[in-house]
């Protein structure tokens, strides 16, 4: 389970997504021709000061070939050299949802669907080639459950009050931003929460973006947390085959993780992160974990 910050490192970052559209037996898959390099790649980019990966991801994916996209499973980082600083591309396979006419750009000109076998021969570089591999190991197209934790909510301690209605903190509202911009990488559809204030403040800039309401659910709170009952609300939705993001909190996050997972992982999350389960035909085949 790889976790992926927000804020670049001293290394060069940048991001972008191994595309495919039509059938999961017969895919296409997106590359790019850049005309200062002449060469064939993925689409990808540089982050902008202190986006999130996925958000550059999918911008990038955009701005390059005009497909707007849905994340799937994260790929392998690739890293190179960029003259004296390493570099670090992240990728995801991801699927396209809607293409508009890709009219070119001083980046990048032409923009080809080929079969994998085909893609492999024309990429120029072996590292994207290896990136290929992700389409025959594992289903193409997944369902995400996404676990969130809610975001920072200043000291419990010196709250004054009821702590479910502690609210986020000015930290806390920018996660919850930031939050928005990685949850549209997936699309989740169904959005349940403690009904803890923190924890739905922390998924209502998505909500107010996608026009969707959230479900209280006092099984993801700290008070109503039973252990069999909220694993079964866990294990039900992900069941349901929907994408789905559930927020709740630190204390009860890493026994509906493990619960759910069933083999050995870090299941504690940072507050403001969040835990993509990709499942297929009732089963996880992956697992990613992301911070804001």
């Amino acid at each position: 389970m790889t976790e992926l910050d927000v804020h670049p490192t001293g290394m060069i970052r940048a991001a972008g997504a191994v595309v495919w559209r039509g059938e999961e037996s017969a895919p296409e898959v997106a590359l790019v021709h850049r005309p200062k390099y002449d060469d064939w790649t993925f689409p990808k980019g540089k982050l902008k000061p202190g986006e999130h990966v996925i958000g550059g991801a999918l911008r990038e994916v955009a701005e390059e070939t005009g497909v707007t996209a849905v994340l799937g499973r994260l790929l392998p980082p690739v890293h190179y050299m960029k003259g004296r600083r390493l570099k670090r591309v992240d990728y995801w396979l991801a699927r396209a949802v809607s293409e508009a006419p890709y009219a070119g750009g001083d980046e990048v000109d032409e923009v080809a669907w080929l079969p994998p076998e085909e893609a492999r021969r024309r990429l120029t570089y072996e590292w994207d080639a290896g990136l290929l591999r992700a389409l025959t190991a594992l289903p193409l197209a997944t369902t995400p459950l996404l676990l969130v934790r809610h975001g920072v909510a200043g000291s419990r301690q010196e709250w004054q009050g009821d702590d479910d209605l502690r609210p986020l903190d000015e930290t806390g509202l920018a996660q919850a931003g930031v939050l928005a911009d990685a949850l549209a990488g997936y699309r989740p559809v169904e959005l349940v929460s403690s009904p803890s204030r923190r924890c739905v403040q922390t998924l209502e800039p998505y909500a107010g973006r996608a026009g969707l309401t959230i479900r209280h659910e006092p099984l993801l709170s700290e008070t109503g947390y039973d252990p069999h009952a909220s694993l079964r609300l866990v294990t039900e939705t992900l069941a349901a085959g929907r994408p789905a993001a559930l927020c709740s909190h630190g204390k009860v996050l890493p026994a509906l993780i493990s619960g759910v997972v069933r083999r050995p992982a870090d299941s504690h999350l940072r507050k403001g992160a969040f835990l993509v389960l990709h499942h297929a035909g009732g089963r996880v085949v992956g697992m990613d974990r992301y911070t804001t």
